[in-house]
């Protein structure tokens, strides 16, 4: 996953950043890129985010879109970044203390 960032400069450098960004997904062959700016998005940003298509996640079997827009403030109430959920591969489990009857088995 990537994250680019942007703080409010003119339309046509939001719409390039988001064309960029895109490229970046594309050429590091990510999964998901993800766009955190200042301002609401324009509605050329999403247009050009949308190009970028979706990821499937085999695992979970959904789609989820390749090149996100968040804003600070949606990650100050709490909005996260639509990608699958990061699962442990193993089980944790609880600590065994050694006592002789455990070596004995042995």
């Amino acid at each position: 996953m990537f994250v680019n960032h942007w703080n409010g400069y003119k339309l046509i450098w939001s719409v390039l950043a988001i064309r960029d960004l895109n490229g970046v997904i594309e050429r590091e062959k990510a999964a998901i890129g993800v766009f955190i700016t200042l301002e609401e998005p324009t509605n050329p940003m999403k247009k050009e985010a949308t190009v970028a298509g979706f990821y499937h996640s085999e695992t979970w079997n959904k789609d989820y879109p390749r090149t996100q827009i968040l804003t600070v403030e949606d990650l100050l109430s709490g909005k996260e970044v639509d990608m699958p959920p990061h699962k442990e591969p193993y089980k944790e489990t609880d600590a065994v203390e050694e006592t002789s009857e455990t070596l004995e088995l042995f």
